[in-house]
């Protein structure tokens, strides 16, 4: 990915952010992540905004899947069954992010982000997304072209772009 398309989409994200503040503050609700593939970037993008502990309120990395369990309650079997990157598993990462925090509502990302790890089934830039906003649980799957860092920053731009969506939907 070139320099300059690095950075619009680095100024989307920031934007992405703004408006994420302005809907959770509004409606008085905080956000929690819980973030694989994107190692916490969803996080820093949200904290980057001045202010963001007004609705920000906490973000859990779990790359690996002790830490999904250990910190998500996500259960090993699901993972065992299903891989970390699933739809099921996505959604026990939403679940247990807004269970585990005192936010109402989350962002989950786990996925295969390259260059190497990926399968038949799951190739590199396969990325679940599960979200909870309010009681809503749901999920979506996308596949993402380009290299590590463009899948990585990809991700954390659909994640905030499909929450946006998903809280203006909830009203």
């Amino acid at each position: 990915m070139n320099t300059d398309l690095r950075s619009k989409q680095a100024q989307s994200i920031a934007v992405l952010c703004g408006q994420l503040a302005g809907v959770l503050q509004n409606k008085r609700w905080l956000l929690a992540t819980a973030e694989s593939c994107t190692g916490g970037m969803i996080s820093a993008a949200c904290t980057d905004l001045t202010g963001s502990s007004a609705w920000f309120e906490r973000g859990f990395v779990t790359y690996s899947n002790e830490a999904k369990t250990e910190l998500l309650g996500v259960d090993a079997a699901l993972i065992r069954q299903h891989g970390a990157v699933s739809e099921e598993v996505a959604r026990a990462m939403a679940a247990g992010a807004v269970d585990r925090s005192r936010a109402q509502v989350s962002v989950a990302v786990t996925g295969v982000a390259g260059p190497t790890g990926g399968s038949a089934a799951k190739p590199v830039g396969t990325v679940w997304f599960g979200f909870k906003v309010g009681e809503q649980l749901s999920s979506e799957m996308r596949r993402f072209d380009g290299d590590r860092a463009a899948v990585r920053s990809a991700t954390v731009q659909h994640a905030l772009q499909r929450l946006l969506e998903l809280l203006h939907e909830a009203g």
